[in-house]
């Protein structure tokens, strides 16, 4: 069910619970600001979500309260994974959803890395 990114955070969400450790994760990466970790539930060959480790609902809630040393250490997170995972030669798609008309379902600002296929257009028509 999508949430309203307006919404404030609530820690009881699936990707809080995976970085207290309470829900397990096949992490790929990790440093000071994010996680990196395989979806459960892939939608393409390679399909990794990177989450900062702070508490933010969406991309403007992190853009707006987040220092800047967390903004640049979570967006060099996802580049490094993307790299980490071979994806920068053939390509791979980043896709943040935001809100409820952006289909969002957890309330945790999380970044999708697609790739291991051609991804076909940007939106369904």
């Amino acid at each position: 069910m999508p949430i309203d990114a307006t919404l404030p955070y609530d820690d009881q969400n699936i990707f809080a619970k995976i970085l207290r450790g309470e829900i397990p994760s096949n992490r790929v990466y990790e440093d000071d600001f994010a996680i990196a970790f395989h979806d459960i539930n892939p939608q393409a060959p390679m399909h990794l979500l990177v989450i900062p480790k702070g508490a933010y609902v969406s991309w403007d809630d992190f853009s707006a309260r987040a220092p800047d040393a967390e903004i640049a250490g979570f967006i060099r997170a996802v580049g490094t994974v993307a790299r980490a995972a071979g994806l920068v030669e053939p390509g791979y798609r980043l896709l943040a959803n935001i809100g409820q008309d952006g289909h969002q379902e957890v309330p945790h600002l999380h970044v999708h890395v697609f790739g291991g296929r051609p991804l076909g257009p940007m939106l369904a028509r």
